[in-house]
């Protein structure tokens, strides 16, 4: 099935929708303009958020683009264009919005960069659950190069990288390239150029074939224990997992795992 985020003014839209097998791919669709959040792909983005999330057929999102940038971050001209504190208040909060849709969206998100990430684009990556990239890709939080500090990207790198590396890419505006962005955290591993479509594939089918509701309960318990002190930690961690025992998919694991099968997952 092929859907499409459109707008009443372009007949391109700014983002597909592919959902295949259980696996929904978000590719970013303004390659001309490297992909920037504009107001109009960040509505684009929440409004695909949304219909995902209710979409039980779906286990898995691929968030990818077209193109020569995986994603630049804001549109600068549109900025410059609609210099006044009411555009740029909506502009951020509603990007913002949409970042924190990554994390609290049900299936786990998958980045699939195959060009630069810069400013938002960097934090679009980061907000997502896992990342893989080609070995061409690049990454940057350059806005600081334009007298402009990176700050709400600054959010989503600082949960995702030890602060000194993101302190460093923050206050340097310098490029990291794939291998060394793996190797803080930024993303999970940087592939040969050929290999980025099938290894994406391949990990977004193994996780689609886990039980929906132990990894959409999962993520939930992930985010929300990692934003509390320990014991508060294990407390709603432990919760969790009484919980996924006690669902139909944990005792049909359990019972899998005694009688030496596959698990048969609802």
């Amino acid at each position: 099935m092929l859907a499409t985020a459109t707008t009443a003014h372009s007949d391109n839209p700014p983002l597909l929708c592919d959902i295949a097998h259980g696996i929904a791919t978000l590719t970013l669709n303004r390659p001309e303009r490297f992909n920037t959040l504009t107001a109009e792909m960040i509505e684009a983005l929440l409004q695909a958020f949304a219909e995902l999330a209710d979409d039980s057929n779906v286990r898995v999102v691929v968030l990818a683009s077209t193109g020569r940038a995986f994603c630049t971050g804001h549109d600068l001209k549109e900025m410059r264009a609609n210099h006044n504190r009411e555009f740029l208040d909506k502009l951020l909060g509603d990007c913002s919005r949409m970042m924190q849709a990554v994390v609290t969206l049900p299936q786990p998100v998958i980045a699939k960069v195959q060009g630069i990430a810069t400013a938002a684009g960097c934090q679009l990556v980061a907000s997502c659950d896992l990342a893989l990239a080609a070995r061409s890709a690049r990454f940057a939080t350059s806005g600081i190069n334009y007298g402009l500090f990176c700050a709400t990207p600054a959010v989503a790198l600082s949960r995702t990288v030890a602060r000194k590396y993101a302190l460093e890419m923050l206050f340097t505006g310098d490029f990291v390239d794939a291998d060394t962005a793996a190797g803080i955290g930024l993303i999970n591993h940087a592939l040969d150029d050929a290999k980025l479509d099938a290894e994406v594939t391949a990990l977004a089918t193994k996780l689609a074939r886990k039980s929906s509701y132990a990894m959409k309960l999962g993520k939930a318990s992930f985010y929300a224990q990692a934003n509390q002190p320990l014991d508060g930690a294990y407390r709603c961690a432990a919760a969790d997992l009484v919980q996924n025992l006690l669902a139909d998919d944990g005792l049909e694991g359990l019972n899998a795992f005694f009688e030496k099968r596959e698990p048969r997952f609802s």
